[in-house]
């Protein structure tokens, strides 16, 4: 990893030396996604599933809207799927682009070139957890990144330097169209547009360093492990590889999971039994819905269990349960950066903090009496209450009363699976 980290900070700092050592270099398609592009292609997808489904998106004059947990979970594995894939189609664009503009073709040289230069872009991916500014951040590592790729061109693909500057323009727009298509795809699973977040190739993952050791359980320590682990799968992507050097989908799907920190052995609970942990009555009021699904993608299953409870008159609250299952390494990557966010308002307030080892989120607006309360269990299991209440004091008792959280995290704890 401290090759990686090295890497970065040098295609970031001194591009216009870096080009021609990462030209001059021997390497292999394996060995660029294995140890920088399933890193650094991670970031913006675990960004997003924090932004989205744990902090939630900011809409003026609408409200507050937030993605629920499972969808946020398939959302961001398939915004990861799509970054590793967007990346590899661009590097066949600059590739097949090269003789138009008097360059070498060299699929090699091309994957390197799309790889590196996205560098800016992909670390840029994590400020979109942070509001305002976190836009223009992402904007400008995007355009840091198409600033590297116009340094490059010249070096790896040999462009004459009159014809770089177009090179780069042609290349950059079918980037873009890249982007569209894949953020496109995510905002569907999400439920949302393209311009509220999502997948695309410039998105990337947090960076560890192999030197030195932390202890296990400290947050460097667990990034630790999750380097470790993304190592070890991406040896057995290439201990798969058959006569034509084409790696196994499973290979490669357990290597898509060491990156989102999941454990595709551990299922999510089944429907019936995360609906046993769903009240009849809740803060006094009857529950009148219920209803629960459990889905996956790449062998990783989540599930949910949602309930409205209300007095057929003005008071409602809605409860709801998920069980990141197989995915929870990406709660635990949040837990592990620490998320901390408030603002407030004529009225009103939301933050998210941890306290006790939990990871919280409240919301509250005094002028429509209404509120939302959630809390992260065992680093798997979020629940959330939300509706009219007198206050947030009166919708944690709620959550406090309805759900058996000591249950939850023993569950948690011991690794239970659903049935």
């Amino acid at each position: 990893m401290s090759k990686l980290i090295d890497r970065a900070q040098r295609i970031l700092l001194a591009p216009k030396t870096e080009w021609p050592v990462i030209a001059a270099e021997p390497d292999t398609t394996a060995g660029i996604y294995r140890g920088y592009i399933a890193i650094l292609a991670a970031i913006g997808p675990i960004a997003m599933f924090i932004k989205s489904s744990l902090i939630g998106y900011g809409i003026p004059l609408i409200g507050f809207y937030r993605v629920d947990v499972m969808h946020g979970l398939i959302g961001a594995i398939v915004s990861y799927g799509l970054s590793l894939l967007s990346v590899y189609i661009f590097a066949l664009i600059i590739n097949a682009l090269a003789p138009t503009f008097g360059s070498q073709k060299d699929s090699l040289l091309a994957l390197k070139t799309a790889a590196y230069a996205m560098t800016a872009a992909w670390i840029a991916g994590i400020a979109q957890i942070l509001p305002v500014v976190g836009v223009l951040i992402t904007i400008a590592g995007g355009a840091y990144s198409v600033y590297l790729l116009y340094l490059g061109l010249p070096v790896t693909m040999k462009a004459p330097q009159d014809k770089a500057i177009a090179y780069t323009a042609v290349s950059v727009v079918a980037a873009m169209l890249l982007f569209w298509i894949a953020a496109v795809i995510v905002g569907t699973v999400l439920g949302r547009g393209p311009w509220m977040g999502g997948g695309s190739l410039w998105y990337g993952g947090p960076v560890v360093t192999d030197r030195g050791h932390f202890d296990e359980d400290s947050p460097l320590g667990k990034l630790e492990q999750w380097g470790r682990n993304i190592e070890e799968a991406g040896k057995r992507v290439d201990a798969t590889k058959d006569s034509q050097g084409v790696s196994s989908s499973a290979a490669i799907g357990q290597l898509m999971g060491a990156v989102i920190g999941a454990d595709n052995t551990l299922q999510a609970l089944s429907t019936e039994q995360i609906q046993s942990f769903i009240p009849a009555t809740l803060a006094g009021l009857p529950r009148t819905s219920l209803s629960s699904e459990r889905s996956g993608a790449l062998g990783i299953q989540v599930s949910e269990a949602n309930a409205v409870y209300g007095d057929g008159q003005d008071r409602s609250l809605r409860l709801s349960l998920n069980d990141t299952g197989g995915a929870q390494g990406l709660l635990a990557l949040a837990a592990w950066a620490g998320v901390e966010q408030e603002r407030s308002w004529d009225g009103g307030y939301e933050r998210d903090y941890r306290q006790d080892g939990r990871m919280l989120h409240e919301r509250w607006d005094s002028t429509s009496g209404s509120g939302k309360f959630g809390v992260v269990v065992g680093g798997r299991f979020a629940i959330e209450v939300e509706g009219k209440a007198a206050s947030m004091d009166e919708l944690k008792a709620a959550l406090a009363s309805g759900i058996d959280i000591t249950k939850l995290e023993a569950i948690a704890q011991a690794g239970k699976t659903g049935g």
